[in-house]
């Protein structure tokens, strides 16, 4: 008998979290042979929702019809998979595992704790949020035993804590009407606009080193969602933005809605676009920087949370370092402005990049391109090479249901006699 798996969680949201749903499902879909996959969508935030036609969102369309009927019968499944902030975790199933990208800060809200140690075992999608949730205490004022209301000092998370990063994808790219780059150097930044990205200061410091200078930035943001409205808000803001600098020689291009994978791919591999920039607080894992870097595109960006798990390999002399741009930062409490209750704690950190320092970064790889390149390329064979599709599912999958393996080749053989 296949185990029946229920994943919960944001699949068809254009959105970090829908991206991290998408992964687990790829995943589990290589061993159908002994999973049944059921699926229950959930909202997140205000985020935009995917709409390419791909025999992909056709099965998750048909999952989620199938799963709906199934829940109506009151039929049970074996394990629940869900991929959310852990304030929303609950126990569905007897076997329940909570998949979350983690916290871009250096502490996890006590709820986090409580709701973690109700899961049977949690995956993060790098080491930089196994080790702050792993390391994060709370007073017992703070935190209750969610189904005891049992204090304990120094409350914790005892449950178990996996990483599997995400995997490389090769995806075809797809121009992207209308993109029309006026200098041969361009940089490029992937951010939703609000306090963690630190977009603002992004723009402002690329127009002030690059004033005078033929250089270009290419922005792919949003406020929300992918409307018009957002849109006109967006553009609006940027022209607030960049006002003091009318008389710029620079150029600052705006893309704004829904883009696929393959019109991402081809911002990543376009022959103007030399380098990206991220100068964010935090990141859980940092997937466009980390799709980037495996199309060999320069990064300029800190050596602080999430994105560690892949900018840092080891050179000719097996010394670990970052193949990368990199900004250095100091660690500071949160913005006022950023504080989540329950999510981003206000007694926690993140990195603030230093301004110069960021200059300094952009200038260096304009000035120095060729050797940031074959850095570059040096990370991107890395890269390839250790986050394969067929290493990083197996690894997951793993974590979910490790099956026997005679009984799974035999449930294999069975799967393929039934489809002749």
């Amino acid at each position: 008998m296949r185990k029946k798996i229920l994943v919960v969680g944001p699949m068809l949201s254009r959105s970090g979290y829908g991206e991290q749903t998408r992964f687990a499902l790829r995943a589990l879909r290589t061993k159908e042979a002994y999973l049944e996959i059921f699926l229950e969508n959930i909202a997140w935030g205000k985020t935009g929702h995917i709409a390419e036609d791909t025999e992909f969102r056709r099965w998750m369309d048909t999952q989620l019809l199938r799963t709906a009927i199934y829940k109506q019968q009151n039929r049970p499944f074996d394990i629940s998979l869900q991929v959310t902030i852990p304030n929303e975790w609950k126990r569905l199933a007897p076997v329940n595992i909570g998949y979350t990208a983690g916290i871009e800060t250096t502490k996890v809200a006590p709820v986090w704790l409580a709701n973690g140690n109700d899961m049977d075992k949690i995956i993060v999608v790098s080491n930089h949020s196994k080790h702050v949730y792993e390391t994060t205490t709370a007073a017992t004022a703070e935190a209750e035993e969610v189904n005891t209301g049992k204090k304990t000092p120094n409350y914790a998370c005892t449950t178990p804590i996996e990483v599997v990063n995400y995997a490389v994808r090769h995806v075809d790219p797809e121009p992207i009407k209308g993109l029309e780059l006026d200098y041969d150097f361009n940089l490029l930044t992937v951010a939703q606009w609000g306090p963690r990205k630190n977009l603002t200061n992004t723009i402002k410091w690329f127009v002030e080193e690059f004033k005078e200078e033929e250089v270009g930035l290419v922005i792919k943001t949003n406020l929300m969602k992918d409307s018009m409205f957002d849109r006109e808000l967006t553009a609006h803001s940027l022209r607030g933005l960049l006002q003091p600098h009318a008389d710029r020689k620079c150029k600052v291009y705006l893309l704004h809605g829904s883009l696929s994978d393959g019109n991402m791919a081809y911002l990543y591999q376009h022959k103007k676009i030399k380098g990206m920039v991220s100068l964010s607080h935090g990141e859980g894992f940092g997937l466009p920087l980390f799709e980037a870097a495996s199309c060999g595109l320069p990064l300029i960006t800190t050596n602080w949370s999430g994105q560690s798990d892949f900018i840092n390999m080891p050179n000719k002399k097996g010394r670990v370092r970052p193949h990368v741009c990199n900004v250095k930062y100091h660690l500071q409490p949160v913005q006022k402005e950023a504080v989540w209750p329950g999510v981003v704690q206000k007694d926690s950190m993140w990195a603030f990049p230093i301004e110069s320092s960021a200059k300094d970064a952009m200038r260096n790889l304009y000035k120095n391109y060729p050797r940031c390149k074959s850095t570059a390329k040096r990370l991107e064979k890395w890269i390839n090479k250790n986050f394969s599709e067929e290493q990083l599912y197996q690894e997951f999958v793993d974590l979910i249901y490790k099956q026997d393996p005679a009984a799974t080749e035999w449930l294999e053989k069975l799967s393929m006699m039934e489809s002749l």
